[in-house]
């Protein structure tokens, strides 16, 4: 990575960063709500599918606005969270939860997919034993369905990587702080001279982008070879 310059190393590791901790904490929430979503009846079911498909309908702009107006130092949640000496707002914690609810949809479908495969009667029969259903999951339903746990971890990381709209509207672009991949970009096609460190920074993002789809697939089918004991 020589040919980077500082400020491009800079958002680079930034981005990285912020994909990886919003991959990481929204992983075990995508994991349980898709499994809601494919196990669970009960009222409300459609309006949870559709609030978290939300982010794929909604301008990423709106979205971040959405954050914005609600953990804004003015807003409901921000201000809870900076009594409690939290601020997200203008922060690279607030570009990963931007990043992580832009990437929750693709990772929920995903994992959710792979819920739907698995027969319902192999969990059924390790409840028949005896075993409670968080062991059912743990031990059976987990196993078998961590091809599509990772798919949708590494898609979500990727989208993460990618993400621009909502990221910017809610932290801004903040050199060394808030500008990501996307912003560092963005901000390199607005000055003049710029075009250079734009382009090296876009063949960073389709490596990285190549690379996580090649890493999911062969990641996928080792654990999917694993599974069937093959």
């Amino acid at each position: 990575m020589g040919w980077l310059g500082p400020a491009e190393l800079e958002a680079l590791r930034l981005s990285l960063r912020v994909s990886f901790w919003a991959t990481l904490v929204t992983l075990p929430f995508g994991i349980f709500v898709a499994y809601a979503l494919a196990r669970w009846r009960f009222p409300g079911r459609q309006l949870l599918n559709g609030l978290v498909h939300l982010p794929l309908i909604l301008p990423p702009v709106v979205t971040g606005y959405l954050l914005l107006l609600t953990f804004g130092i003015q807003g409901p949640l921000g201000k809870l969270l900076a009594e409690l000496g939290i601020v997200v707002a203008f922060r690279w914690t607030g570009a990963a939860l931007a990043a992580g609810i832009m990437a929750f949809p693709l990772m929920v479908r995903a994992i959710r997919l792979s819920i739907e495969a698995v027969d319902p009667k192999l969990e059924q029969a390790g409840a028949t034993l005896g075993a409670s259903r968080l062991f059912v999951f743990a031990t059976v339903t987990l196993p078998m369905i961590l091809p599509g746990v990772i798919a949708g971890a590494i898609l979500a990381f990727a989208k993460a990587m990618g993400e621009f709209g909502a990221t910017i509207t809610f932290v801004s672009n903040i050199p060394g702080q808030t500008q990501t991949l996307p912003s560092a970009v963005y901000a390199f096609l607005q000055v003049p001279g710029g075009e250079n460190a734009a382009t090296r920074l876009v063949v960073v993002s389709i490596i990285i982008a190549m690379g996580a789809l090649l890493l999911s697939e062969y990641v996928g089918r080792r654990a999917a070879e694993r599974v069937s004991g093959s």
